[in-house]
């Protein structure tokens, strides 16, 4: 989720009047509701990213661009600010997994706070549907765990070349599983996208055999997990973000302490608090990363929503490009001129694509 957010979809209208493809829309949206049980992965004409030319328009595209602008934005700066925050708040604590169950419980609380409120109202929901998300927090540990297992066993600067391929990796997602056609430009996009953070991170690369082929699955989990997110809140179950969220976010937490447990950080924790190694500015810092969790969760999960998991792994990129910049900034980090040129070349892929994006939505109209 917020660890690795790398948080990261469109269909064309048949010809027919406005009002009839209104109708159509509601008639659709009222059938699928009706009936909850149907497959996750099951195609729906309100899905973003996954749809064929044929279908009428996606939900996307009753979105305004400011509003998803604003969003987008919104989750890219939270997106770097917990980045950097998860920095210093390791560099205290080195509890990876505990952090991660701090940051679900945190969501997990606002979640709860907003349902008491009366700004969510939960959705009626079988065994099958519960199993669902119960599969999709499973899939968010597995997640990181193996990201962490990999990164022993590869070098950063590879281990963040591979990660930036979660773009193309999307793209052929969506083309395998559900037919979905990109233009020949979008296609394109990707590769200063790629290529830029490869620059931006170049270095000593290091991989083993099994080191690849485990940075590699991360690459497809990453992938998987984003569009799973967009089909939770866009396919069958059309559930919004809070709601997915306080369903799957304390199971989640569940499964990062017990992982701690296992892995021997709660053991570690436990001896660093007894000694008194954390002071109040710690606890201080981590209660504003574990309040930024929760706030990069509710507008990620939105954002995805209403941009698509490819857009959000495009932010992702430049995230990453970005992290280097304020890296220099922040904490002194030396790089070279590769390193500068790279990081321009992602924020120029970026722009790249968002143009391109913006091109096809309106031929779309």
């Amino acid at each position: 989720m917020a660890h690795d957010h790398e948080m990261e979809e469109k269909i064309s209208l048949e010809e027919d009047s406005s009002y009839n493809a209104k109708s159509e829309l509601l008639s659709d949206r009222s059938s699928s509701e009706s009936n909850p049980s149907e497959p996750i992965l099951r195609q729906s004409t309100e899905d973003i990213e996954s749809q064929s030319p044929q279908k009428i328009e996606a939900a996307e595209n009753y979105v305004s661009t400011r509003a998803k602008l604003l969003f987008l934005a919104a989750y890219f700066f939270l997106n770097l600010f917990l980045t950097l925050s998860n920095k210093s708040v390791l560099g205290t604590a080195r509890f990876p997994w505990l952090l991660t169950a701090v940051h679900c419980s945190a969501t997990s609380i606002g979640c709860f706070a907003m349902l008491g409120m009366g700004a969510l109202t939960l959705t009626p929901l079988g065994l099958r549907e519960n199993l669902t998300l119960f599969a999709f927090s499973f899939l968010f540990t597995v997640n990181i765990a193996i990201s962490n297992v990999s990164l022993a066993m590869v070098s950063v600067p590879f281990h963040q070349i591979m990660r930036s391929t979660c773009p193309v990796v999307t793209i052929l997602i969506y083309k395998v599983a559900y037919g979905r056609e990109y233009s020949r430009t979008t296609y394109l996009t990707m590769i200063p996208l790629v290529f830029g953070v490869a620059l931006s991170t170049v270095g000593d690369y290091y991989a083993t055999l099994a080191g690849f082929f485990m940075t590699f699955l991360g690459v497809v989990l990453a992938s998987v997990k984003t569009v799973a997110t967009n089909r939770l809140m866009t396919g069958s179950l059309k559930l919004s973000a809070l709601e997915v969220l306080l369903r799957m976010s304390p199971l989640a937490a569940i499964q990062c302490v017990i992982y701690a447990y296992f892995s021997g950080e709660a053991d570690q924790f436990r001896a660093a608090y007894t000694s008194d190694q954390f002071s109040s500015s710690f606890g201080a810092a981590l209660f504003l990363n574990a309040v930024t969790a929760f706030l990069l969760n509710v507008v990620g999960f939105q954002a995805n929503k209403m941009a698509g998991a490819l857009t959000i792994t495009v932010c992702g990129n430049v995230k990453q490009a970005l992290t280097i910049l304020f890296g220099i900034i922040l904490f002194h980090v030396e790089v070279g001129l590769l390193n500068a040129v790279g990081m321009l070349i992602t924020i120029a892929g970026a722009v790249w694509y968002s143009k391109v994006e913006l091109d096809s939505k309106r031929a779309s109209k």
